[in-house]
């Protein structure tokens, strides 16, 4: 792989695909077949490349490889780009699900099916690009370019409110990061560079960690989404497409956990444990609140999205215990949660492609038409409660461990949210599936096809395999997440030795 840019070819591949959907001519059903087809394809390569990564990846070093650099805008800014055990993972993850968006839309969408596609392939060289930066300011671009296609997306594909929904995701994102943008200008002032790797190392004084980590924290916090800042995303998965729902669940929302792990707690591990109690705060009232809302919610889509800011509060309370197992729980679960709730949105697409309503009232029995549907959502409604032998367990796990060894109320606390998924998500699956059929539109409602068999059943397949056999997922981030929690806790005790070398001389 040594020479090869593969990370860039990677990223833009994308790119390339939405320049020949835009060059194909006309608007009638033949075209947009071939914009499908095209953008299918496109995405399916991605995929096959980026295995590529997983397959040359060393886990024995917590180094960025298959780096790439070269000079940029004058010189000042260079493009870098690079991966490591930690981001990896999330662009695997990413042209893991796009063809199954792909898919899933290839009967949904009926206006604008060019435009349409060409808004899902940037968006998808954007999120890449996001995880594979290695720059701050090429990271800005990436990440803040991604609010386009996607604010697109929902607001002109999307349902009712798509306008409403839209603008307030736009700018919910756009207010935390212009914060994020004017700490990273100071953290360019004081380091002099751009550069992630170098400032990784860079040790920024306590007093600057403070300001700089609540501006970063600013933009990630709602990019989760946290509570409270998570009122945006309800109204986006609603008003979203199936396949911008997935996106936003799978890959959208990841982004934030991503900003934690790359920006907070190594570059700001002294402010990071100051405000940890905060975090842990934020994560417990996430985890029973919106556990205790989704039990409210007679729409499937908002059900899910308030399920989706639950498990976030898993993540980040693994993550800010700063422990090789808190950050490797709050890790799986991410992508854990990218695969089953992703697969869940899909399972709600299914559905309502077919009777036109994400009401739950407006179903029940349809185990008697449609078996192989039940399994498939069964396995999934399963992994999001956190069933033993699925992937959802075993992030849930590991963070709950990590946060009793840290501080045991909150475990306590959070394993009630254990407890409230399990009621909302059985209540869903019994209303929704099971029952006698009564209503007479649902009588001769189709099991899924052929189309949603192929997009359906890798997902299930993975929730197992990852929950019975999670190696391939641990054992490639293992040593950046150790090189993580080491970094991380070695700052802290030379900090607190230093402000007893300083009390000891007074």
């Amino acid at each position: 792989m040594s020479g090869w840019p593969i990370l860039s070819v990677i990223t833009f591949l994308p790119l390339v695909g939405a320049l020949f959907v835009a060059l194909i001519r006309g608007d009638d059903a033949i075209a947009q077949r071939n914009a499908l087809f095209v953008a299918l394809w496109a995405t399916l390569i991605t995929f096959l490349l980026s295995l590529l990564i997983w397959i040359y990846f060393d886990p024995n070093t917590d180094e960025f490889q298959f780096v790439e650099e070269f000079p940029w805008l004058g010189g000042a800014i260079n493009y870098r780009m690079g991966v490591d055990g930690i981001s990896m993972l999330f662009v695997i993850l990413t042209t893991f699900l796009m063809p199954f968006c792909i898919l899933a839309s290839w009967h949904a969408i009926k206006t604008r099916v060019k435009e349409y596609i060409i808004a899902f392939l940037v968006l998808e060289t954007l999120m890449i690009g996001v995880f594979c930066a290695l720059d701050l300011v090429l990271f800005y671009l990436f990440f803040e370019g991604g609010l386009i296609p996607m604010f697109l997306i929902i607001g002109v594909w999307g349902g009712a409110r798509r306008v409403y929904a839209s603008y307030k995701f736009f700018l919910y994102t756009l207010l935390g990061s212009v914060l994020m943008l004017i700490a990273m200008m100071a953290v360019y002032w004081e380091a002099g560079t751009t550069n992630i790797v170098e400032l990784l190392e860079y040790d920024f004084p306590a007093g600057m960690q403070t300001w700089l980590w609540l501006a970063f924290f600013a933009s990630f916090a709602v990019k989760m989404p946290m509570w409270p800042v998570h009122t945006w995303l309800p109204d986006a998965h609603v008003e979203a497409p199936t396949a911008g729902s997935v996106i936003l669940a799978g890959i959208l929302l990841k982004m934030g956990g991503y900003g934690f792990l790359r920006f907070s707690l190594p570059m700001f591990p002294l402010a990071s444990d100051v405000f940890a109690p905060l975090v842990f705060a934020l994560s417990v009232i996430a985890i029973i609140y919106t556990s205790l809302v989704a039990l409210m919610q007679e729409d499937i889509k908002k059900l899910i999205a308030y399920s989706s800011v639950a498990h976030m509060g898993f993540v980040t309370m693994g993550i800010f215990t700063g422990t090789v197992q808190g950050i490797h729980g709050g890790l799986f679960q991410m992508i854990s949660h990218g695969i089953v709730s992703g697969a869940l949105f899909l399972c709600v697409g299914v559905i309502y492609d077919r009777m036109h309503t994400r009401n739950i009232d407006a179903y029940g029995g349809l185990v008697n038409r449609m078996p192989l549907y039940a399994v498939a959502f069964m396995v999934f409604t399963m992994a999001n409660v956190g069933l033993p032998g699925t992937s959802g367990f075993v992030g849930e796990f590991l963070t709950l461990l990590a946060a009793f060894e840290t501080n045991t109320w909150v475990a306590v606390l959070a394993t009630s949210g254990v407890v409230l998924s399990a009621a909302y998500a059985l209540w869903l699956y019994r209303r929704v599936v099971f029952g006698t059929l009564e209503k007479d539109s649902l009588k001769s409602i189709m099991d899924i096809d052929r189309r949603e068999i192929v997009i359906l059943a890798p997902l299930v397949l993975l929730t197992i395999l990852f929950g019975v056999y999670p190696a391939p997922l641990l054992d490639v981030t293992a040593v950046s997440v150790e090189a993580l929690a080491q970094d991380y806790q070695a700052a802290i005790s030379a900090a607190q030795a230093q402000d007893s070398a300083s009390l000891g001389g007074l």
